[in-house]
């Protein structure tokens, strides 16, 4: 497949990640308190006519912190403008964005664990007082001057809240925590996403799907879209329990949602390290993964399901590890 043929097929798989995202509240599915703290906070904004508080989203990858701040803009009438922490490699690059917003909007930050803390000293005032400090020149010809900011709401989100630095993270007016879904909210997911891709899928399909979906609507969608083209490909006329089970397996997906990189990190706490406890440097050794990408990606998953515990000697894999992984039980854990 040449370079373009593979460039477009990421570009229109985004496109329809984007068709699948909510526009409107009743629309997004889950986060109940959340929706309801925002709309408060939404509410009470519009009747000061004031731009809504800073706001912080923290949780997992594909759990929407990104759709509820597109959401808040269209929920607030103003444009929201977006970027992200490894973009602003410099002050002046804050500084460019910040200096060209028009009142009320919002800016929208992702990772934001990855501001440079440079640029974190120019985000202090600007957050808390709508001042832009810059220094012009350097050495002893070196001035400062400020710039006064319209008013306007800062929206980040990050997977890692504890490396976001205690006096960035005070400025934000309101935080909040995305949790895992309940899996009859991603059954809701999967229904709407399957309408909006006009493809015909079962209850028991549905259900399939939902129980390995990680409990992630970005998951859940993914794998929707892998069913539909396994049902394309083998002229299904829609995605029945058949069709999921078959994608699963083509993925190795097992009926819990674990990926063969789920299993392999299980089987090595169990087989290499005696069910742990193994401290995360041993373990990314001895899976040549990295550090994060197991803390970030599959540690989470995999002490949500009960098979794995963080203690302070490091990694255990849990009796229910054993038991999905049909191993015998160490007499350690018995």
């Amino acid at each position: 497949m040449t370079e373009n043929k593979e460039k477009k097929l990421n570009n229109d798989d985004q496109n329809l990640e984007l068709t699948l995202r909510p526009t409107e509240w009743g629309d997004y599915v889950g986060q109940e308190k959340i929706k309801t703290n925002l709309q408060l906070i939404i509410k009470a904004a519009k009747q000061r006519n004031e731009s809504c508080d800073h706001i912080l989203f923290y949780g997992q990858a594909g759990l929407g912190k990104t759709t509820l701040a597109y959401l808040l803009g269209r929920e607030m009438g103003v444009n929201v403008r977006a970027t992200s922490g490894p973009a602003l490699e410099k002050a002046g690059d804050l500084a460019a964005i910040l200096s060209n917003l028009e009142p009320y909007e919002i800016l929208f930050i992702d990772e934001a664990h990855r501001i440079n803390k440079l640029i974190e000293e120019v985000m202090y005032p600007a957050l808390e007082s709508r001042k832009l400090h810059l220094i012009i020149g350097k050495g002893p010809s070196a001035r400062t001057f400020s710039l006064d900011l319209p008013p306007f709401t800062v929206i980040a989100a990050t997977t890692k809240t504890n490396l976001i630095s205690s006096p960035l993270r005070s400025r934000f007016g309101a935080t909040f925590r995305l949790d895992y879904y309940k899996t009859e909210d991603i059954e809701k997911i999967i229904r709407r996403s399957a309408e909006i891709l006009n493809t015909n899928i079962t209850p028991e399909a549905i259900i399939k799907l939902a129980r390995t979906s990680r409990f992630t609507p970005r998951v859940a969608n993914r794998l929707l879209k892998r069913s539909r083209d396994y049902a394309q490909v083998y002229k299904k006329g829609s995605i029945d329990e058949d069709v999921v089970k078959k994608t699963l397996e083509m993925l190795e997906i097992d009926e819990l949602g674990l990926e063969q990189a789920d299993r392999n990190l299980i089987e090595a706490i169990i087989k290499k390290f005696n069910g742990g406890p193994v401290g995360l440097k041993a373990l990314s050794a001895a899976l040549n993964e990295e550090s994060g990408t197991i803390e970030e990606v599959y540690e989470p998953f995999l002490m949500s399901l009960g098979f794995l515990e963080r203690r302070q000697l490091g990694r255990i894999a849990t009796p229910a590890a054993y038991k999905h992984l049909e191993l015998p039980l160490k007499s350690a854990l018995l």
